[in-house]
């Protein structure tokens, strides 16, 4: 790196950090949730292999957490896997599990990150779907990081949000069976029941989608249908990073100081 891109560099470094300190000063969201999307994209304009692009995904991910986790956001939720995904080929499949075992696998055994900011890793989804070697990364981050209290990361993988909305009716009508049968099932059981509620996430405030596509793509739909800011951005993931942020959370705070005018 010549001496010019490491004065940029640093130079974005200290922008970074004022903005932060002067974002922190107002309202801050308790839980962001991320659709991951535009990786294969992403990779194919920039002429790599589709995994490559999700590798570069997987780092982006990481710029994105230490910004959250700077300005104290309480939870992160991410879509890192579709159970629809499991469709795709084959190879691109293989080649996104080997990626999440050695990401994972590199975040527990080097995972200063979440050691700083003392965060919780929570794995939400089919887990059993996963190949045995990514279960077994899974397990060994989630051991590590289960008495971190101060921030949570919510990894849907594999996931859908039908999926965990009917797991929740299901488990909804067991506890009424083995419990009180007099019981019914309402908006508020079912809620408690989804995967979010049972690690304890705050209400979901912001949810952003990457790549300028304008859909949910089945996530956190009972979680987003009241109260949550939808933002959707052109950025491909890999390149989503602090600048992309900024408007997010300055928008925000302005809707929450809004609503505080009398």
């Amino acid at each position: 790196m010549n001496v010019l891109a490491k004065v940029q560099t640093f130079l974005s470094k200290v922008v970074t950090r004022c903005m932060i300190h002067i974002l922190s000063c107002g309202p801050i969201p308790r839980h962001i949730a991320f659709v991951m999307d535009g990786n294969r994209r992403y990779a194919r304009i920039k002429g790599l292999k589709a995994h490559d692009g999700h590798g570069e995904g997987f780092e982006s991910l990481k710029r994105v957490l230490e910004v959250c986790l700077r300005l104290k956001v309480k939870c992160v939720t991410v879509y890192a896997f579709s159970i629809e995904n499991f469709s795709r080929p084959k190879e691109e499949v293989d080649a996104i599990m080997d990626l999440a075992k050695t990401g994972l696998l590199a975040l527990a055994r080097e995972g200063q990150l979440l050691e700083k900011f003392d965060v919780k890793v929570n794995f939400l989804g089919q887990l059993d779907l996963l190949p045995k070697d990514v279960r077994q990364a899974v397990k060994e981050l989630a051991e590590l990081t289960e008495k971190h209290t101060s921030a949570v990361l919510n990894v849907c993988c594999p996931y859908t949000a039908r999926d965990e909305i009917t797991t929740a009716i299901r488990s909804s009508v067991l506890s009424i069976r083995e419990g009180d049968h007099s019981a019914r099932i309402t908006p508020t059981t079912i809620h408690d029941n989804l995967s979010t509620s049972l690690v304890s996430s705050p209400p979901l405030d912001i949810l952003v989608r990457t790549s300028d596509v304008h859909r949910l793509s089945d996530f956190m739909l009972w979680q987003s249908s009241t109260g949550t800011q939808l933002q959707f951005v052109k950025t491909f993931w890999p390149s989503f990073s602090f600048t992309n942020m900024l408007p997010i959370l300055l928008s925000y705070q302005q809707k929450i100081f809004l609503s505080r005018t009398p």
